[in-house]
């Protein structure tokens, strides 16, 4: 994929994808990098503030031995995920409009 994708998409994918079941770090990064050219170097800064942000919550579990960090989301980033995805559809309507050479003035 060529086109950058936005932060807030990301994040919406990150909200999504939690809405399944909770997750950690490097196995969200895996699930986000089948669909959008990622880095963990990219990843753990949105995983920092969507938790900064009351988005997700974190919990550690014990796995071989060490300590693995599980992303939950919230109630409030259930919130922020319908208005990733409504201000989603807006502009895919728009950009769809426009590309298509189908906008009215």
């Amino acid at each position: 994929m060529a086109i950058q994708v936005s932060t807030e998409i990301l994040e919406g994918s990150v909200l999504a994808l939690l809405t399944k079941e909770d997750y950690y770090g490097y196995a969200i990064t895996r699930e986000v990098k089948k669909v959008f050219p990622i880095s963990e170097s990219t990843m753990y800064p949105i995983l920092r503030r969507l938790k900064k942000e009351d988005w997700l919550s974190t919990y550690d579990e014990a796995y071989e031995g060490r300590n693995r960090r599980y992303y939950k989301v919230t109630d409030q980033g259930l919130r922020r995920l319908e208005e990733i995805r409504s201000n989603w559809q807006e502009l895919k309507a728009a950009t769809d409009a426009i590309l298509e050479g189908n906008n009215e003035e």
